[in-house]
């Protein structure tokens, strides 16, 4: 089926143009100013910004074992409702993604239920390094240890510089790494541990899970990446003094270390925990006014490369209780996209710069194959949005799986009309239509 967007605004490569757009089964057959097909649906745009669908590097469905929480239906036809087309999901799901057959059981998944596009992460460990590097990279976005552990006592691969040491000099696919020091973070704890016992406010967590102990994981790994020219990405930088490490004029494609901002800490501060406690709890910590306002300049002077939301859904009852029983993490897919366009209104970002850090940039950075762009040829991943008609967050009106949003209540001032997945038509007016029309995601070889 052909479907003619007509007199769209469209947002694409650093410019904004009144384009028709044709599209033609899963792609984009034509792109001009004026299109005329009598057997293409017709869809006005109204003069309403198109933009390529958004590219989420960092989200945790929880599918398989931890579906109480989300699954990959639930979670891709949320981000379609925010104008994410595709997504690349973390390993610690249950069991963990450390094998080439558990990895493959979560892409077969997928193809059955995925409404958006899709890659995962296979997962990293001190256990099976060999198996890790059987990955192939066409196949598969990366390795990673976002999420996971050693053991129940020992924390990330940050903190074990021998053996990244060994991972990176071997290691010919993209690393993706979380970047905190434990033995900082277990010092804070046991600190503020000893003033108020198990009942730590939670507006001490950026102050257990501080800038010191970002920075410090941050210089280690970095270090090791120059060393060895591996492609290193860095998930969820949250300060501004690890942002100006990143600071480089190397074109993006060049670039052999990337890093991205997450959009809670781009809108949420320290100032917030008082009003929405655990529910802005996540890993690394929401920092200040100045870490916030550093991410987002970075990202403009291209320290910082992509957005990412690290969606990380947990039930209603797992966000309760003191500091050490509310689990760390939130939906974001739905809203991630929105947070950007009311940074826009505000006058903080340009809509070609968001573009360009929610879809263009991450296509390069991965390497992904024809999409990420609103090109002829390319994939018909596209997502349609009002700036001038307002959104109110709301328990009806969020798709999420847990049933619950850290921005309940928040009135946006732009809305997602319509997105579009391989040229289907996913999501319309407010409403999901529930076809699952992902693709898995492909990749160049060299990377």
């Amino acid at each position: 089926m052909k479907t003619l967007i007509k007199d769209a605004l469209v947002v694409n490569e650093g410019k904004i143009t009144s384009q028709d757009i044709l599209l033609n089964g899963a792609r984009i057959e034509k792109v001009a100013s004026s299109i005329s097909d009598a057997h293409a649906r017709v869809l006005s745009a109204e003069g309403h910004y198109l933009l390529p669908g958004c590219i989420d590097d960092q989200v945790h469905f929880r599918e398989p074992g931890l579906t109480h929480k989300g699954s990959i239906f639930s979670e891709s036809r949320a981000a379609v409702a925010g104008g994410i087309t595709s997504y690349m999901d973390m390993p610690n799901t249950i069991p963990n993604t450390l094998t080439q057959a558990l990895l493959a059981e979560k892409y077969a998944l997928a193809a059955q239920k995925s409404v958006a596009n899709y890659s995962f992460f296979m997962g990293i460990n001190q256990d099976n390094l060999e198996e890790a590097l059987r990955t192939d990279p066409e196949q598969v976005c990366g390795i990673t240890d976002d999420g996971l552990y050693f053991n129940n006592d020992h924390g990330i691969l940050a903190n074990y510089p021998e053996y990244l040491e060994q991972l990176f000099a071997r290691c010919e696919i993209l690393i993706a790494l979380h970047s905190e020091n434990d033995t900082i973070i277990r010092k804070n704890t046991d600190t503020f541990r000893g003033i108020y016992g198990d009942n730590i406010p939670f507006a001490a967590h950026p102050l257990i899970r501080s800038e010191e102990a970002c920075v410090a994981a941050t210089r280690v790994i970095l270090d090791l990446a120059k060393k060895h020219q591996n492609r290193l990405h860095v998930f969820h930088v949250s300060t501004a003094a690890e942002a100006k490490m990143f600071a480089n004029k190397t074109p993006l494609r060049e670039k052999r270390i990337t890093a991205e901002a997450c959009t809670h800490h781009l809108w949420f501060t320290d100032a917030d925990y008082e009003r929405l406690g655990a529910n802005i709890k996540w890993n690394p910590s929401i920092k200040s006014a100045q870490d916030r306002d550093g991410l987002l300049a970075a990202l403009l002077d291209g320290s910082l490369d992509i957005i990412a939301s690290d969606h990380a859904p947990h039930s209603i009852a797992e966000k309760q209780g003191n500091y050490f029983q509310s689990m760390s993490g939130g939906p974001l897919v739905q809203h991630s996209l929105l947070v950007m366009l009311e940074l826009y209104h505000q006058g903080k970002i340009s809509l070609p710069n968001i573009v360009a850090k929610m879809s263009h940039h991450v296509a390069e950075i991965y390497r992904m194959k024809e999409r990420g762009y609103i090109r002829e040829g390319y994939f018909a991943d596209l997502v349609l949005v009002d700036v001038t008609k307002p959104t109110r967050v709301s328990a009806s009106n969020t798709l999420y799986h847990c049933q619950w949003s850290p921005f309940e209540n928040q009135v946006f001032q732009s809305r997602v009309m319509h997105t579009f997945v391989n040229g289907q038509l996913v999501y319309s007016d407010g409403k999901s239509l529930d076809h699952q029309a992902g693709m898995r995601l492909q990749f160049e070889k060299i990377r």
